[in-house]
């Protein structure tokens, strides 16, 4: 009878160690960051406006003119890491206003942070931010952490970047024992990563770069004076990719996820009945909910009522608005099976929850169905 044999590893050539396991797996759910390689954008690929535009990524700006965009990646640092998407802001309108600021933002649901591991009241327990960065501009750039919860907290991290250069910048913090990150879905904690505050924002000199600071009560100069001037800068450029927020007080390599996965991430925050790259508005069936029966009994009275459930249960109750098959905002189309059918009729949108919303009509042509589109927003 043969006996079996088991290889076993070499300590000198093939040890096994932590640093070994981290690097070669993925250890489950490392990165509280939501859609960090920028490959899930269900509202579009470009936008001149504030707000979100890539999921999970808000953009915020004063004074300045923005356009927010998701870039495809063909080469370089981030590309030879497995990342094919990245974010970027540019300067469409310098401004050399003193409030003038760029800023792109993650906001997270508290009991993601509170239930993450790092004991945010602890002085020995730390979390980690890691990405892809580049400029058109060289100069000082920040990381800052801020708390919702009880006395709002804010935390300063500088990081360095060459001109026209992808640095992957690693930034560590440790908690703070006057921090309050409640268990619930509101809002717990927000990475902004800043390309530029304007003087009414910086040199202060009056808070702490090493330490959370409590934001009440302090100027608003909260940042030390910046190196470059990318606000005053036209055309000046600022991209991000591979964003990740973890605990301990190392960077591990990026946990990259599938498009599917991310995906379902988002959409508990936000999601559209249109197919993924249509943007919503555009007159198109494809996708609409609908509802209703044959050809008699249709009057304008009757009153149909659709009720879809959501594709990912949402954070909150969101907000809902429908468009109806032309792409009018706030209206359905009010059928008769075979018949005729009718766009531009209000809809009226009921009992909105996390799982679903009922929406009907009760005026207008005659009618024995609905049919419509629909976006749900519930952004922290």
């Amino acid at each position: 009878m043969a006996l079996s044999t088991i290889k076993t590893a070499s300590i000198a050539n093939d040890a096994i160690t932590p640093d070994k396991i981290i690097n070669d797996g993925n250890l489950g759910v490392r990165n509280l960051i939501i859609n960090g390689a920028m490959q899930v954008a269900q509202r579009g690929t470009s936008d001149t406006s504030a707000g979100y535009l890539i999921d999970r990524f808000e953009a915020a700006h004063n004074q300045v003119a923005v356009t927010q965009s998701q870039q495809t990646l063909t080469s370089g640092s981030p590309y030879d890491s497995g990342f094919r998407h990245f974010y970027r802001l540019a300067n469409t309108s310098a401004s050399s206003a003193t409030n003038a600021y760029a800023e792109v933002r993650q906001i997270f649901e508290a009991q993601n942070i509170s239930q993450s591991g790092w004991n945010y009241k602890s002085t020995n327990s730390f979390i980690t931010i890691s990405f892809w960065a580049r400029s058109s501009l060289a100069g000082t750039y920040y990381v800052m952490l801020r708390t919702f919860d009880g006395t709002e907290y804010r935390r300063n991290l500088s990081f360095t970047l060459v001109a026209d250069t992808w640095t992957k910048v690693e930034v560590t913090t440790a908690g703070n024992s006057n921090l309050q990150i409640d268990n619930d879905a509101a809002s717990g904690l927000t990475v902004f990563v800043v390309p530029h505050y304007g003087t009414d924002f910086t040199g202060g000199g009056e808070v702490s770069t090493t330490d959370w600071y409590d934001r009440n009560g302090q100027s608003d100069a909260y940042l030390p004076n910046y190196a470059q001037n990318w606000a005053n800068t036209a055309s000046a450029t600022f991209d991000i990719t591979g964003v990740q927020l973890e605990l301990g007080d190392t960077a591990t390599p990026f946990e990259h996820r599938s498009f599917a996965d991310e995906l379902a991430r988002c959409q508990r925050y936000y999601e559209k009945s249109y197919n993924y790259g249509t943007a919503v508005g555009t007159s198109t069936y494809l996708g609409a909910i609908t509802m209703g029966g044959g050809t008699t009994g249709s009057t304008t009275s009757f009153s149909p009522l659709l009720c879809p459930q959501y594709k990912v249960r949402k954070r909150t109750a969101p907000t809902v608005t429908v468009y109806d098959p032309a792409g009018t905002s706030g209206k359905v189309q009010r059928w008769q099976l075979g018949i005729t059918n009718s766009n531009g009729h209000t809809g009226t949108l009921v009992d909105i929850s996390e799982t679903n919303f009922k929406v009907y009509s009760n005026s207008g042509a005659n009618s024995s169905g609905i049919t419509c589109h629909y976006e749900a927003t519930a952004e922290l």
